[in-house]
């Protein structure tokens, strides 16, 4: 199917999201949609895909204008899209989300075997077996739930697919699998819009790249005939430097000790030390534990053995209060039910953690903390006209740069990073990682975990490689790379490699 959107315009009270926008798609083709956060990309797609009506300009599907409406009318049409913040319902089971409102029934009832039955086969499909069809959708990890949802969005039969955000929360094996499928699709016909932050992905799979930049139409390029560079100059306007700037800081004492860790259900055996001015990376495939062992640190999950020091003192944590009141930051890996309060201002959110600070005689400061927000905002580039607006107004990129706000004001001893830069684009990356560095440079040790392992190998002086919950090594970054962590990841032979250890 060919798809060709013109002159599109939209506008949500007096802010213009999107201003004469074009855009062309062709069957058998997988092509990137790029752009910083507020760019504009999710609202085109979500315009393409029935969400939002657009306020001008048209659609045409195979020459033929259309109206679509509404997300019926698109599905209808052969249009279905994977979204970037994930809308399943987590009170019901993976496979009741699979087949909402289509749901296959006999004499008249809904048949819960065969779609059972058709679920473990949409799963399959992706490599995703270990999905259980009758667990409950809230119950899942972040990066299972993205797989449900791309199985919901291939179930449709699409002719066109659009693909938001599609691996930010899949490990490399299953981004591997995504990508297998994504060229079968490809063969098939489909066209394919893919949206993602991720440059080494777009020049991986992708055919051609369109570019928006503040809601306008930048360019449109073959991804043979460019480079990275161009790439950031349409997306930003701008020279953004070294995609991983150095770090040129020599760790300090140790700041945070971990012996023989373990909560109360998936990891055990953890140990490591953490200095002042270092980044500890963690890595492992998905469901190896890697968030597990920041969550019980930060005391949002039980610990059951193991000894913890801060600065050759023993921590105690009971709850994320004690964790924060030790000197312990923690920016979580779901921005939007663990980092966010999303019916609260931007303002509110960034100073909800140390709003003591801003405060006398329990009265709160509104010019400190006004002043102190509005720093945040320069710095980190959070793209918003008001820092009074609910944050659940801004793109996914600018809350995941809200979330990690919350901790400059008053850097913590040691910073514990889940992903932090899931979503965010190149730009705001490079903004992210100087912030990494500054916060190191002061003496705050950072532990952090992520899945793309170029931009932990980048930013960590050792990695901690897990493996189904237990620690496969520590290496050290300028010796390693993508080949020897992920053999450890896998629990390859090289994880038990005592030279190895850092």
């Amino acid at each position: 199917m060919q798809v060709t959107m013109r002159g599109i315009s939209k506008a949500f009270g007096p802010v213009k999201v999107l201003q004469n926008v074009a855009f062309h798609l062709e069957g058998g083709e997988i092509h990137a949609l790029m752009g910083e956060n507020g760019a504009g990309k999710s609202t085109l797609m979500k315009i393409l895909s029935g969400v939002h009506r657009a306020d001008e300009g048209e659609i045409l599907l195979d020459g033929k204008a259309v109206g679509l409406g509404d997300t019926a009318a698109a599905e209808a049409a052969g249009i279905a899209i994977i979204h970037q913040e994930l809308n399943l319902i987590p009170q019901l089971s993976v496979m009741e989300n699979l087949f909402l409102g289509r749901e296959p029934s006999r004499f008249g009832v809904i048949d819960f075997a065969a779609m059972r039955r058709q679920a473990r086969a949409q799963l399959a499909a992706l490599g995703a077996e270990g999905i259980d069809p009758d667990a409950e959708a809230g119950s899942l990890s972040i990066g299972q739930q993205q797989m449900v949802e791309i199985a919901k969005a291939l179930a449709l039969k699409a002719r066109v697919l659009i693909m938001d955000e599609p691996t930010a929360a899949l490990t490399e094996r299953e981004i591997d699998r995504l990508f297998g499928l994504m060229a079968q699709l490809k063969a098939d016909g489909v066209a394919i819009v893919y949206v993602s932050h991720r440059m080494e992905e777009i020049f991986r799979v992708c055919d051609k790249i369109s570019v928006l930049r503040d809601g306008c139409f930048v360019g449109e390029r073959e991804i043979a005939r460019t480079d990275f560079d161009e790439v950031v100059r349409m997306m930003v306007g701008r020279e953004i430097g070294e995609r991983y700037p150095r770090r040129d800081v020599a760790p300090g004492a140790v700041r945070l000790k971990v012996e023989n860790l373990a909560d109360e259900d998936m990891v055990s055996g953890i140990g490591f030390e953490v200095r002042a001015g270092e980044v500890l990376g963690i890595a492992g495939l998905m469901g190896s534990g890697r968030s597990d062992i920041l969550k019980t640190l930060f005391g949002a999950k039980r610990r059951t053995a193991g000894r913890v020091e801060l600065d050759g003192q023993a921590l105690s944590v009971a709850a994320p209060g004690d964790a924060i009141a030790a000197g312990l930051g923690f920016v979580p890996e779901d921005r939007k039910s663990k980092g966010l309060v999303l019916g609260m201002s931007l303002r509110e959110n960034a100073t909800l953690v140390h709003l003591d600070r801003y405060a006398r005689l329990g009265v709160v400061n509104a010019g400190d903390e006004r002043r102190a927000v509005d720093g945040m905002i320069e710095q980190l580039r959070i793209r918003t006209r008001d820092a009074e607006l609910d944050v659940k107004s801004l793109s996914g990129g600018n809350q995941q740069k809200v979330v990690f706000a919350k901790w400059l004001a008053h850097p913590p001893k040691v910073l514990l990073l889940d992903e932090p830069t899931r979503g965010v684009d190149v730009g705001g990356k490079a903004e992210i990682y100087h912030i990494i560095n500054q916060l190191a440079a002061a003496g705050t040790a950072i532990v952090m975990v992520s899945s793309e392992l170029p931009e932990v190998l980048a930013l960590s002086n050792r990695i901690l490689v897990l493996h189904e919950g237990r620690q496969a090594g520590i290496f050290d970054a300028a010796a390693s790379n993508q080949e020897i962590l992920m053999a450890a990841a896998a629990g390859g032979a090289v994880a038990t490699e005592s030279r190895k250890q850092a």
